[in-house]
């Protein structure tokens, strides 16, 4: 009985001391996203199922959170160690203004930035609207108000020398903005989102819409001034009469990681992610808009010094 007892209690210790090691190899993150019936939650499925079977005691679970603003805090509080966000979001939380005003989140870096969520700017046929130059006096929805949106509409009419005084302001949603337009009770609203976007294709086969540009100096004015910015075109079709392309502005779904997370794993993780592309574009649409080139592209929170690693390895960073 005695031998049996030591045979076991070795055994025991032999498990024990596996469990031990096991746990001490595997690394465990969460990666925070957004609601599960939006684009941030299945697509950073998508991203933690290539980092946990392309690197050896990786377990990485996709969150479903508030997205942007909650994510951000939730990295710099130590409960999160990634997030997918909006990067001009994070732009504010970093330095402490607009939706962080006082808020300071010093523990969030960036590993790069993933596709962009277009600034839509539709007007009625009827509005006479050509240009955001033309919004003084009109009945504008800007978003809800203190979103990211609401944001975006300020800084871009900015670059036109208007302010939200020029204009009849409405904080709608956008299901609610494209009724407005509809119905006749909006001239236009700024809608951020991936395109096409469900409100707008609605309000086209409906009652149509104008898509307005932005451009030229105006443009390139923004763009200067709010580095997350980047330049884009919403292809001509994209929504029903729209036949032409129309120059845009855009921000970018960004992935953010806590600052307080080690190069080597940073590195391993960005080169798993950008070596797998085409497994992510397989299992969501919006893979297919993501490029290691693009991803160094509408930054303006510095990158972890891993990702920098790997950027570098391949040539895109000096």
């Amino acid at each position: 009985m005695k031998k049996i007892t030591t045979v076991l209690a070795a055994v025991l210790g032999i498990s024990l001391l596996t469990i031990s090691c096991s746990g001490t190899t595997n690394k465990n993150y969460i990666l925070a996203t957004g609601g599960t019936s939006g684009t941030y939650y299945p697509f950073g499925g998508a991203i933690a199922n290539i980092w946990n079977t392309k690197i050896e005691n990786m377990n990485v679970t996709a969150q479903a959170t508030g997205a942007s603003a909650e994510n951000l805090r939730l990295i710099n509080k130590g409960e999160a160690e990634y997030g997918i966000v909006q990067n001009d979001v994070m732009d504010y939380a970093y330095n402490g203004k607009d939706l962080f005003e006082g808020e300071k989140l010093p523990n969030i870096m960036t590993i790069g930035t993933l596709y962009p969520e277009v600034v839509q700017i539709a007007v009625s046929k009827s509005s006479g609207i050509t240009s955001v130059a033309d919004f003084r006096g009109k009945r504008i929805s800007v978003g809800d108000a203190g979103s990211g949106v609401e944001f975006n509409a300020k800084q871009i009419m900015e670059g036109y020398g208007l302010t939200f005084n020029d204009i009849k302001k409405s904080n709608l949603s956008f299901k609610e903005s494209a009724e407005g337009i509809q119905n006749g009770t909006l001239d236009g609203c700024f809608i951020t989102a991936g395109v096409p976007n469900s409100a707008l294709q609605e309000l086209a086969f409906t009652a149509g819409l104008i898509l307005i540009p932005v451009d030229g100096a105006a443009a390139d004015s923004i763009c200067k001034k709010y580095g997350y910015y980047t330049k884009t075109t919403i292809p001509g079709g994209t929504y029903k009469g729209t036949d032409t392309d129309t120059a845009a502005l855009a921000i970018k779904a960004t992935l953010a990681v806590s600052s307080k997370l080690d190069e080597n794993t940073v590195y391993e993780m960005t080169k798993a992610l950008f070596s797998n592309l085409n497994e992510l574009a397989t299992a969501h649409a919006k893979g297919k808009e993501v490029t290691a080139q693009s991803a160094i592209t509408g930054v303006s929170v510095p990158f972890h010094p891993g990702a920098i690693k790997y950027y570098k390895e391949i040539g895109l960073m000096k």
